[in-house]
């Protein structure tokens, strides 16, 4: 699908950094509705659909942590947040809430392009006509049809959450190290990598109801990573 058809939310008060980001996405073909209040964000976004929202956390009118939590709550879209830096914490709950990425000011029009066309590109690589749906206990995840369900019981799954379970469930008993997570979840290195990959594996764990303490599925390989188990099979007696 061409990029033209892609419909970008912006959310960005800054009225010279909204315009350059605006003209940069333009520049690639994509459709882009920029506004600079949250109040103005969930308006379009109820009136229209989105393939991405773009959101900054510091908005003057709602906080981009609650715009986030409203979109979350009403969808799946992929968000990419914008912080200013030192902000670690707000980009640590920004990612618990859900959005998939974030990118700190000053950033490059550039690079925001780059990662949202990955990001985008990451949304509909599983769309392939071919079926393939991997089944471990109560958990079923189609892949083809980008669909987890736990108990027969449908659940939602951001973009890249809904990619790191195939990732790690596609090769039960593999450990994977956060690096290796980053790479093939997020395609590219960032800083504050590993709590990133920590705030999606606490998210897609308390979604499929898969207690930390003792997991049926998602494992901690402390100081290296993560793996998943089939818990139908024989284990190998490790407690993580």
């Amino acid at each position: 699908m061409s990029n033209e058809t892609r419909r970008i939310l912006l959310v960005e008060d800054e009225k010279a950094i909204r315009d350059a980001v605006t003209a940069y996405f333009e520049r690639e073909n994509y459709w882009v509705t920029a506004v600079g209040y949250g109040k103005e964000a969930l308006e379009e976004f109820g009136k229209h659909h989105f393939d991405l929202v773009v959101l900054d956390l510091m908005l003057p009118d709602i906080e981009g942590e609650n715009v986030c939590r409203i979109i979350r709550d009403n969808s799946d879209v992929p968000i990419i947040m914008l912080t200013a830096k030192g902000e670690i914490e707000q980009r640590i709950l920004g990612l618990e809430l859900g959005a998939d990425d974030y990118l700190v000011k000053p950033f490059s029009p550039r690079e925001l392009v780059a990662r949202s066309r990955a990001l985008l590109r990451r949304v509909h690589a599983d769309s392939e006509p071919q079926r393939e749906v991997l089944t471990f206990g109560d958990l079923t995840i189609d892949v083809s049809g980008h669909k987890v369900t736990v108990g027969g019981k449908e659940v939602d799954l951001t973009a890249s959450e809904f990619k790191l379970l195939t990732t790690l469930s596609r090769y039960p008993g593999r450990v994977y190290s956060r690096m290796e997570l980053v790479e093939k979840v997020l395609g590219y290195d960032f800083e504050g990598y590993e709590r990133t990959i920590d705030s999606h594996v606490k998210n897609l764990r308390a979604k499929i109801g898969d207690n930390p303490r003792h997991p049926k599925w998602l494992h901690t390989v402390h100081g290296v990573g993560y793996r998943f188990e089939d818990p139908t099979k024989q284990n190998n007696g490790q407690q993580q």
